[in-house]
């Protein structure tokens, strides 16, 4: 997981500073994540320059992680971010 976590932080940087794809808010987000207890990893994720972030999260502290995210980044942008819990599934397969 601390792997997973350090590829992530490092996808991010490049995808800031490699591509400069990246923008003050998406980034306030991935640094507000990792000030948060349970965060496994997260970076800027879709099409850049905006987009949406994904922040890979121990599933026993995803709900209140996903409040103090909500709450610091409103804080700190002013925007009252949208932030959706989700979960690994089984890969795609026939029906």
């Amino acid at each position: 997981m601390k792997k997973l976590g350090d590829l992530m932080a490092a996808a991010h940087a490049s995808y800031r500073d490699d591509f400069e794809a990246s923008c003050e808010e998406a980034d306030a987000m991935v640094e507000a994540a990792h000030r948060l207890p349970g965060l496994i990893g997260a970076r800027l994720t879709g099409g850049g320059f905006g987009g949406c972030t994904v922040n890979l999260v121990h599933a026993d502290r995803a709900e209140k992680f996903a409040a103090r995210l909500h709450d610091e980044y409103r804080a700190a942008t002013g925007i009252d971010a949208e932030i959706y819990r989700c979960h690994a599934s089984a890969a795609a397969h026939a029906v």
